[in-house]
């Protein structure tokens, strides 16, 4: 039997074949009991959307969602700007919703992306935000097809996620950081760049050429992939750098 979405098959416990267990880390197959014990399909976890790092791609650690609905909504841009997002933002309360979760009612692609979401099976989410103990904020969503849970329902899936958070994490979670460890002199330099100097202010501050400044501002931005300072300094600042 083929899905209308992908070519994807269900598999027999009702998800979608290139979205269950299967390539999943230990990790990720404890969140997959989670949903399937609260009685959702699906699961995501992704970082909190900040700075310079908004987009889904860059954000997404693991789920069960079919591949080609991870790659059309990564290719989409609407991560950072969705209602997911935004309802987040304004409310550390759990989120419900039937749909238009993953998307913006303001954009023109809204209801093609909802109706994808429709299609592989994610009609009801629950969404809620947490941080790990150094601060880092993720974002949970479980979905399938299931009425608003009971309080006592979404009671434990926060707890469930909690103890995940807090016990396994540290085996998946990206260490972030610097491709290169960057100089004293680049860091005083995007120090001062940071402040508001010029590269000739900055060149009398420190007792060197502005031309060294230059040098060093950009070698500071080739090590964080940036493409100017002010993202450098945003990624540094990330990498608690500053």
């Amino acid at each position: 039997m083929e899905s209308t979405y992908g070519g994807a098959a269900p598999d027999a416990a009702g998800g979608v074949a290139d979205g269950g267990t299967r390539d999943l880390s230990a990790v990720g197959r404890q969140f997959h009991s989670l949903a399937r014990n609260a009685g959702f399909d699906f699961f995501l976890v992704t970082r909190f959307p900040q700075g310079d790092r908004i987009d889904f791609v860059t954000n997404h650690l693991m789920s069960n969602w079919p591949r080609a609905l991870k790659d059309s909504y990564g290719a989409s841009d609407m991560f950072g700007i969705s209602t997911l997002v935004s309802r987040l933002k304004d409310s550390i309360l759990p989120a419900f919703s039937r749909k238009g979760l993953f998307s913006n009612r303001s954009s023109k692609m809204a209801e093609k992306l909802d109706s994808e979401f429709l299609i592989v099976g994610l009609h009801d989410n629950l969404a809620f935000s947490l941080h790990d103990a150094e601060l880092n904020q993720y974002i949970f969503v479980f979905s399938g097809t299931k009425d608003r849970p009971e309080q006592s329902e979404i009671s434990a899936l926060y707890f469930g996620c909690m103890e995940l958070l807090d016990t396994c994490f540290n085996s998946i979670r990206s260490q972030e950081g610097p491709r290169e460890r960057l100089s004293a002199r680049e860091l005083e330099c995007l120090k001062w760049s940071a402040a508001g100097k010029s590269s000739e202010e900055i060149a009398i501050i420190l007792n060197i050429s502005a031309h060294t400044v230059v040098s060093y501002l950009k070698s500071a931005m080739r090590k964080l992939d940036a493409v100017n300072r002010m993202q450098a300094v945003a990624r540094a600042c990330r990498y608690r750098l500053l």
